[in-house]
């Protein structure tokens, strides 16, 4: 389940790129996929049991929901559009998969939780392996905006990973991921209209390119389709399901086949091919979050385990099912 779940992902990656140069904004396409993911999970929702109701929150909850979708639904796949728009998406992902050593960092740090001593070669390892993606001994060729666009995707989806696990984890799957799109579109309309009537540039959302055809001739409604079935509702059910039967540790690492799959798509279908220095930089940056992933300590009730294949406290990997942020890396957010 979670590797077809990074299947869809990785090819979502290359659809979501072809539907950005053809035109929308990085925030338009995000407001119409949240939109657009907010609509069918509420169906989802109000067809499964309890229903509707599900859907319903206290005034005390409100304040966490809203950061939460704001920062890891909305700011989140902004920062990652402007990222693949601007970087060779198999790139883009690697800047954005070191967020899980934010939060070993995090923990160890802000937290005081122990750690195992192969975080810091987990660490050093992802360090030498964004040396290579980014070919530091040459001329930096990597735009330097989709870098920083990369990164700070990557510790907003930390901030989003804490936050899913610490506050909101004791919603169901359906309702706490249709809330957070539904706050993040709520988000890209506010922002499109605040930033329109500071420009003249329109306060509505332009989806007039959706309409369009890429220079193939492939309907680009047709890929805003997949964007938000199969590239959104379809691979977070999938992840959510694979919970049942896989410690969230585990879900992490096999979902760390994304970017690989990702790059393999954009090389196939987009022409984005990687020389052997960046390939060989990815897969050492893929290994060192997997060791990062699993440096954690957590104490329970039967003594020290390993963090996230136990216990349900771990606040990067709880085994809660309305956690998204327990799918070791909240890919529903992309």
């Amino acid at each position: 389940m979670i590797a077809l779940a990074a299947l869809f992902f990785a090819v979502n990656g290359t659809v979501a790129k072809v539907i950005l140069h053809s035109g929308i904004e990085a925030r338009d396409l995000t407001t119409f996929r949240a939109l657009g993911s907010c609509i069918g999970l509420v169906i989802i929702g109000a067809l499964l049991r309890p229903g509707i109701r599900r859907f319903r929150i206290t005034r005390g909850e409100l304040p966490m929901l809203i950061v939460y979708g704001v920062a890891g639904f909305f700011a989140v796949p902004v920062l990652y559009f402007v990222t693949i728009s601007r970087l060779p998406i198999g790139i883009g992902l690697l800047f954005e998969f070191t967020a899980p050593l934010f939060v070993a960092l995090w923990a160890r740090f802000g937290q005081g939780q122990r750690v195992r001593g192969r975080l810091w070669v987990g660490l050093g390892l992802s360090l030498a392996g964004l040396a290579c993606v980014a070919e530091i001994w040459g001329d930096l060729r990597l735009d330097g905006i989709g870098v920083l666009a990369g990164f700070a995707a990557a510790v907003l989806l930390a901030v989003y990973y804490v936050l899913g696990a610490r506050s909101v984890a004791s919603r169901d799957s359906i309702s706490l991921t249709g809330w957070a799109f539904g706050i993040s579109a709520v988000a890209g309309f506010a922002t499109r209209a605040f930033t329109g009537a500071l420009t003249g540039s329109g306060m509505a959302p332009d989806w007039s390119t959706l309409a369009g055809t890429t220079g193939g001739g492939t309907p680009i409604w047709l890929l805003a389709i997949y964007l938000l079935i199969l590239g959104t509702i379809v691979p977070y059910v999938l992840i959510v399901g694979s919970l049942r039967h896989l410690p969230p540790t585990s879900v992490g690492i096999v979902g760390m086949t994304e970017p690989v799959l990702a790059g393999a798509f954009a090389w196939i279908m987009l022409g984005e091919a990687l020389n052997a220095a960046q390939l060989a930089g990815g897969l050492l940056l893929l290994f060192g979050v997997g060791l990062a992933e699993t440096a954690r300590v957590a104490v329970g009730q039967n003594g020290p385990h390993a963090a996230g294949e136990h216990d349900p406290a771990d606040t990067a990997a709880p085994q809660r099912d309305g956690n998204p942020a327990a799918a070791g890396g909240g890919r529903g957010t992309r």
